[in-house]
């Protein structure tokens, strides 16, 4: 060590450079590249940086928008699942079949979703705790759930879906997003079309049975 040490100073006094002035090592914000010292940049370019012609206010705002979407999208399919494997009752194989037929479309859209992000540059979802974090879509974790009420929750919860892709959409076209924007527009189909057998589904029958 004492070796190494007094090389670097011989090195700096060949230089003109006093060993007392500066530390023989790098200090936290400081790289060493050949002859010169400089300052680390502020924002490093990361392996995952992926090349878009969108502003990081466009990157950053979007990702966080879809992330949350992604996230209700994924509760909302565990919700759904729970649903259409503790239904019970006459119409147990209607509802079984509606609701295991809506989580499939449901989680069919969730790596699109993802990916849509890491398209852009952003950073999506990496844990269950990420969801848990992001989500507005309220698990329900009750014993027992009567069929109807099952009904009129995924129901009201598709709603709140499709309002909340209607506002990513708003923010796509600002930052001028086509693609995310197009994508949203399916997905708002889908939601509102759940929303519509949902609704039929859990009407009451009328004096006919029907």
């Amino acid at each position: 060590m004492w070796t190494l040490r007094r090389s670097l100073a011989e090195q700096l006094l060949a230089r003109g450079i006093s060993p007392g002035t500066i530390s023989p090592f790098p200090t936290r914000g400081d790289i060493v590249s050949n002859d010169k010292v400089k300052p680390l940049s502020a924002k490093p370019v990361a392996p995952l940086d992926t090349p878009t012609d969108l502003s990081d206010k466009a990157v950053r705002e979007i990702s966080q928008t879809m992330n949350a979407i992604l996230a209700d999208a994924l509760a909302l399919y565990m919700k759904t699942k729970n649903f259409h494997w503790h239904v019970s009752g006459p119409h147990f194989r209607d509802y079984h079949e509606l609701l295991d037929d809506q989580a499939t479309q449901i989680f069919a859209g969730t790596d699109d979703m993802a990916e849509r992000v890491r398209k852009i540059g952003g950073m999506t979802l990496r844990s269950i705790g990420d969801i848990k974090r992001l989500q507005r879509i309220k698990d329900n974790e009750e014993n027992y759930v009567p069929p109807v009420d099952m009904l009129k929750e995924l129901l009201e919860d598709n709603k709140a879906v499709a309002r909340a892709m209607r506002e990513a959409h708003k923010l796509c076209d600002e930052h001028e997003d086509a693609a995310t924007a197009s994508m949203l527009e399916v997905w708002i189909d889908e939601a509102e079309k759940r929303a519509w057998f949902l609704f039929e589904a859990s009407r009451k029958p009328d004096q006919t049975g029907h």
